[in-house]
């Protein structure tokens, strides 16, 4: 039975090492995407608007889905703590 709690308690290190990759991860695919600037001797028109637009929605679903990452790991590391104070008071 030990042993089986101290597997959990791996497990939930690694899972919580895994969800804050994936957050840093998301992050950094959010950021890598640059815009193409506009100069001023270009026109603006509407397929510009709507590269534009594209990428404002894709970087806010890549920080979404970091954001909900970052909480994952957060969550995961605070049962993997108050596991490890459970344990240590037995």
């Amino acid at each position: 039975m030990e042993q089986l709690l101290f597997g959990l308690g791996i497990l939930l290190d690694f899972a919580t090492i895994v969800a804050s990759a994936l957050a840093a991860w998301f992050w950094y695919q959010a950021s890598a995407n640059l815009l193409h600037r506009v100069h001023a001797s270009e026109k603006f028109d509407y397929h510009d608007l709507n590269r534009v637009i594209v990428a404002i929605n894709r970087n806010a679903i890549r920080n979404r889905r970091a954001a909900l990452a970052s909480a994952v790991a957060a969550s995961l590391l605070a049962i993997d703590l108050a596991f490890a104070s459970f344990m240590t008071l037995k």
